[in-house]
């Protein structure tokens, strides 16, 4: 009776093992710390590093009750975008121009429609302005001025800038939108020979918008072409600057991207809760903060008097959007038109 209690015995331990081993696995357990690599144009290093990354790494572990960390690289949207294509390791990017964005996604590092998001997937903007020595010693007012004789400029360069490029849109666009103003019509011819004067004047051509600001902060140059949050940093940090406001001049807007490649499906949850999060109004009241202007809540805008007024803004839309914008005024204009015959 001993053995046939053991044989019955046995075969019900068996069954219990093979009807298991039938059943759908258990899912991953997610409890570990996770970590999202971030790779973001050079703008963005401090209101990420010394706001956001922190504010959702508290939001996360109140919710969750795990960790989450951030390692983050930044440099110029073309350079950053390059990388990720190049297969760098990012989760998340933060990009200067709709048009690297673009890029991701023809390359097949993206695979989520990033228009789909909030705004588009645009999480905050800033527009374009003149940076000049304290006093305004060369009497700047305005783009075209940085066109005169002997005036010496520092301009991010297009080819690893998505700055450099929104700051020839700027330029460029400036003169269509006061021709527009003044006459009822744009004059390309107007801002064509605008761009090539300036151009003229261009005395280096730093990697990226940060790398034009460090150097013009050295004392290198008359006059920086740069976002509205730079010299708005720099006040703050008692450089001796004044901003000069154009009549004209543009707003750039900055998306963020999936990288889908690199994406598993236990990190997927937390770098999309991430992504969410730079649209609620913790996030933007950060950005605006740091200079950055919001796209959720204007305002936001409106309650920080150091943020410059514009007569004539603009967009990229202006031109018909990124898919117009590079072929026609990067390429068409900028590079055949006036780089290529310096």
């Amino acid at each position: 009776m001993k053995v046939l209690r053991f044989i019955s015995l046995t075969v019900a331990v068996l069954a219990v093992l093979i009807s298991s081993a039938c059943l759908p696995s258990a899912p991953a357990d997610t409890s570990e710390k996770q970590t999202i690599t971030l790779y973001g144009f050079s703008i963005m290093k401090e209101v990420m590093e010394k706001e956001i990354f922190p504010a959702f790494k508290a939001k996360w572990r109140a919710e969750h009750g795990t960790d989450v960390d951030f390692v983050a690289s930044f440099a110029g949207s073309e350079t950053v975008t390059n990388q990720i294509l190049q297969g760098t390791p990012a989760d998340v990017a933060i990009l200067s121009i709709d048009r690297d964005a673009e890029r991701l996604r023809d390359g097949k590092a993206t695979t989520t429609d990033w228009h789909q998001w909030p705004q588009k997937g645009i999480i905050n903007k800033t527009p374009f302005v003149i940076l000049v020595r304290k006093g305004n010693p060369q009497h700047i007012q305005d783009f075209a001025d940085l066109g005169r004789p002997g005036i010496k400029v520092i301009h991010p360069d297009p080819v690893s800038s998505g700055g450099a490029q929104w700051s020839l849109l700027a330029i460029y666009g400036s003169e269509l939108k006061k021709s527009e103003a003044e006459m009822g019509r744009q004059d390309p011819v107007r801002a064509l020979n605008t761009l090539k004067a300036v151009w003229g004047n261009v005395i280096s051509t730093p990697g990226s918008a940060r790398e034009a600001r460090t150097q013009f902060e050295t004392g290198y140059g008359d006059a920086l072409v740069t976002y509205e949050l730079e010299g708005l940093m720099m006040k703050q940090a008692g450089a001796e600057i004044d901003m000069i406001v154009p009549k004209s001049t543009i707003y750039s807007e900055h998306p963020v991207v999936m990288i889908d490649r690199n994406m598993t499906d236990a990190k997927r949850p937390v770098v999309q809760a991430f992504i969410d999060y730079l649209w609620s109004e913790e996030a933007q009241k950060s950005f605006v903060k740091y200079y950055f202007r919001s796209v959720t809540n204007d305002s936001l805008n409106q309650g920080k008097p150091e943020f410059v007024q514009i007569q004539l803004p603009f967009t990229v839309d202006l031109f018909g959007g990124w898919d117009k914008a590079y072929p026609d005024v990067i390429q068409g204009v900028f590079q055949q038109q006036v780089q290529n015959k310096r």
